[in-house]
């Protein structure tokens, strides 16, 4: 009885406790501001950008996150900035965030509304940083400073 224990408790670890993959992306304009999202449960700017659903790929993520949180169209993903696996970086869950830059452009519109209460685009020096959500200023400096990281 107490393998058969042990083996349920391995089996339930294998299935909850993995990471979740999710994205991040750095929505450049034509002009060159960066899109920022202001989440409803803190509050807080970010990077818009979320989970991976099952079976979709990054790309894939990228562009149907990008739609559902600022209405934006993809032109292009220009770069990886990096991949940031910290445990303590959501305070959620652990999880594993891809984090590229696009190109886009279009209209600023909120569709998920129960995720994000408004969107703004900032040129570089107004983005309020130290006070993004998440590690996304992190994620802000290291794209400014044209580094790939892996973290």
């Amino acid at each position: 009885m107490l393998q058969f224990w042990r083996l349920l408790q391995t089996g339930l670890g294998v299935i909850f406790r993995h990471p979740i993959t999710g994205t991040s992306i750095i929505p450049v304009l034509p002009d060159g501001r960066i899109v920022l999202v202001q989440r409803r449960d803190n509050g807080r700017w970010s990077l818009p950008g979320g989970i991976v659903d099952w079976g979709e790929d990054i790309p894939s993520s990228v562009q149907r996150e990008l739609v559902e949180e600022t209405g934006l169209n993809l032109h292009k993903i220009n770069r990886l900035v990096g991949v940031y696996s910290d445990p303590h970086r959501d305070p959620r869950f652990h999880a594993i965030c891809v984090v590229v830059e696009a190109i886009v452009d279009g209209e600023m519109k909120v569709h998920d509304t129960l995720e994000i209460m408004d969107i703004q685009a900032f040129t570089p020096s107004e983005i309020p940083k130290g006070e993004l959500s998440h590690d996304h200023d992190r994620q802000l400096q290291d794209y400014f400073s044209g580094m790939t990281v892996l973290a």
